[in-house]
């Protein structure tokens, strides 16, 4: 049975994201919200919290998880980032982007696209993520909260839990926090490309 806590939306409690932030430094999966919906996240080196995520998910190997980043300085240590793009991620983070960007040796392989060797990464406009991820001083592992068969992210916290709290180790019910899937674009070749379009406003990347 997994862990359940409710913690503000806007003033996040320190002594539970503290405990939030040992469960994942355990190797724990955790379900947390974000600005475009809830998501499973784990530790960055948690291989075995990763494939517990890609069998709720029921992912195969080539399904690409994003790296959700505290601020910019952790996306120049996992994505190689020039000036011109650098002015642009720090002008839509935080927010409802994922960018697709050429990864760095510090990604681990099992997290990058296998022909291209880029990495999905993205600071979310969340108190409560961004607690978290300040907290714990490294990005997570992450993936939007979809079960198999479903189109729509699950978005009940009280829901969640009793979905998944078998196969989780932590629920947090961080409030009602939408459920638009983010925009993604691609920054590494000499134009942007957007992918998909969602909660953040690509008039910028066109």
């Amino acid at each position: 049975m997994s862990q359940f806590f409710q913690i503000h939306a806007e003033t996040p409690q320190l002594r539970l994201v503290k405990q939030v932030v040992e469960e994942i430094k355990r190797g724990g999966v955790i379900i947390y919200p974000t600005d475009s919906g809830y998501a499973l996240g784990c530790g960055l080196g948690e291989k075995n919290a990763l494939e517990r995520i890609r069998k709720i998910r029921r992912l195969d190997e080539k399904h690409n998880f994003t790296l959700i980043c505290r601020d910019l300085s952790d996306i120049g240590i996992y994505a190689k980032v020039d000036n011109s793009c650098y002015r642009l991620l720090k002008h839509h983070t935080p927010g409802g982007f994922t960018f697709i960007l050429k990864a760095t040796n510090e990604v681990p392989k099992r997290l990058l696209h296998a022909k291209r060797k880029t990495i999905g990464l993205r600071v979310p406009d969340n108190a409560v993520a961004m607690a978290i991820l300040e907290e714990l001083g490294e990005p997570l592992m992450s993936v939007s909260l979809i079960l198999p068969g479903e189109d729509l992210p699950m978005i009940d916290p009280y829901e969640i839990r009793d979905v998944l709290s078998a196969q989780v180790d932590m629920v947090i019910d961080g409030g009602y926090c939408g459920m638009e899937a983010t925009s993604v674009v691609e920054l590494f070749d000499d134009e942007p490309n957007i992918i998909r379009e969602g909660l953040g406003d690509v008039s910028a990347f066109r």
